[in-house]
């Protein structure tokens, strides 16, 4: 049982939410953050036991705030698992600054938000895990989501510059790359294109959250202490390389 604290970002629902249960299970005391959506955080504390702080990932001033109370409650931060994101998909020619910039804050800029309140207290105390959930989307592409390819793209070179940082002081920071997995947010896609989606995954299907989550907890570990600055793609052999 590790009895460290491990903090999930966006981790009321769908992989964060998945996350923090397996991080739980494996004995971490958890915390996860959340913004919009009231009622599944009171639904996941209600089912985990879990609690839920609720404060904008993109908005540094609330982030300090947030991880004031969060180290209040349950004690110094060792484990952060970046997850909060959002999608507005656009065409570029058709997107707004404003979508854009939403985009690029909730998913890239919350990782600066968090990793730079919790990473100085890690590296003197000479322990630390960041895991970024990334995305396939941020290695291949995909039309409508520019601003979304970017900010997980942008994940991967913050991640490895941050992995360069840390590693003399027992700080491992790494990324994990989903493909298309069963979530809420996947749900959403018309049923004619998860067919061809599904298509092309070579095992045939999409993949369950619990999948990343058992990467997450692995990732976390004093197992995990010779892997930093790596991605680790979990995509049904959807991109491989």
């Amino acid at each position: 049982m590790s009895g460290r604290v491990a903090v999930v970002t966006g981790g009321t629902r769908g992989i964060g939410a998945a996350s923090a249960d397996a991080l739980r299970q494996q004995g971490y005391r958890v915390a996860v953050t959340y913004y919009a959506n009231e009622q599944a955080a009171q639904n996941f504390t209600g089912r985990t036991g879990i609690p839920a702080f609720r404060f904008d990932a993109a908005n540094t001033a609330q982030c300090v705030a947030g991880v004031k109370k969060i180290v209040e409650a349950l004690g110094p931060i060792e484990v952060l698992v970046n997850n909060a994101g959002i999608t507005r998909d656009a065409m570029l020619h058709k997107m707004t600054s404003e979508q854009w910039n939403e985009v690029i804050q909730t998913n890239l800029t919350s990782c600066f938000n968090l990793c730079n309140v919790v990473v100085g207290p890690m590296r003197e105390r000479g322990f630390g895990r960041i895991i970024n959930i990334g995305s396939i989307n941020g290695q291949t592409g995909q039309l409508g989501q520019t601003a979304y390819a970017a900010a997980k793209a942008g994940m991967h070179g913050f991640t490895v510059a941050l992995a360069r940082e840390g590693a003399a002081r027992g700080v491992t920071a790494n990324l994990i790359a989903p493909g298309y997995i069963d979530t809420d947010l996947v749900r959403t896609v018309p049923p004619e294109e998860l067919v061809r989606i599904r298509t092309r995954i070579p095992v045939g299907r999409l993949g369950r959250a619990d999948e990343i989550a058992r990467a997450v907890t692995f990732l976390a570990s004093d197992k995990a202490g010779f892997i930093t600055g790596s991605t680790l793609t979990i995509n049904g052999g959807q991109h491989m390389y």
